[in-house]
């Protein structure tokens, strides 16, 4: 007689819900306060005052957490998104508007959390697998038609040039640091960001990009 496997499923109730959401919003904010590394399931459910049998209940491995928090990661991610994109004022603005939105969207708790993944996805195959397919949908769809919709007079290869150069240099700046004047060289460089990307959108020349004076 064949040998039969049976799956553990956890029930479905308000309660349930409430304690799973909670796991995953504790492991999502120690993610990204202390690492993916330091913040083990163990560190995970301390922080979310459950016992280790609880927490084994909801997520009996490692690999159904990471899976769990990088999809409330990711829907967090969406919908902080789509609420920036729709306050955005339409002409001129726009541009400044998006870049700054975004950058105060990188220091929130789901965006640093996700960043933390993707550098822990650099030598952990297990975080690699769960949060490849987020950073797909992230890049073709969400940042694309969100929040950088820029297309103020642009189109095309120039403005994808201006959403990337938007996107990868806030990223970037967001895990740098600077080790001196950071708050006006900060300053300083998301002005430049802004007009590359009015350059790009073919709301300025190269002239404007370091304007003299």
């Amino acid at each position: 007689m064949p040998e039969t496997t049976l799956t553990r499923v956890v029930p479905d109730t308000p309660k349930s819900r409430r304690t799973r959401a909670r796991i995953l919003d504790v492991a999502m904010h120690l993610f990204g306060e202390i690492g993916y590394a330091g913040a083990t399931n163990g560190r995970i459910a301390e922080a979310a005052n459950l016992t280790r049998g609880a927490m084994l209940y909801h997520f009996p491995d490692r690999e159904s957490l990471v899976e769990a928090v990088v999809a409330h990661i990711q829907a967090l991610r969406t919908k902080l998104l789509e609420t920036a994109a729709s306050t955005a004022p339409r002409g001129p603005d726009r541009t400044d508007h998006a870049i700054d939105a975004y950058w105060r969207l990188l220091h929130e708790p789901s965006f640093v959390a996700f960043a933390e993944l993707e550098r822990a996805a650099r030598t952990d195959p297990l975080v690699q697998a769960r949060v490849a397919e987020a950073q797909a949908a992230f890049d073709r769809a969400e940042v694309g038609d969100h929040l950088f919709d820029l297309v103020q007079g642009g189109a095309g290869a120039r403005l994808q040039a201006s959403r990337d150069l938007a996107r990868f240099m806030l990223e970037g700046l967001a895990q740098a640091r600077l080790a001196y004047d950071a708050e006006a060289r900060t300053e300083n460089l998301l002005a430049v960001v802004k007009r590359a990307a009015r350059m790009l959108n073919r709301k300025g020349s190269e002239q404007d990009l370091w304007p003299e004076g």
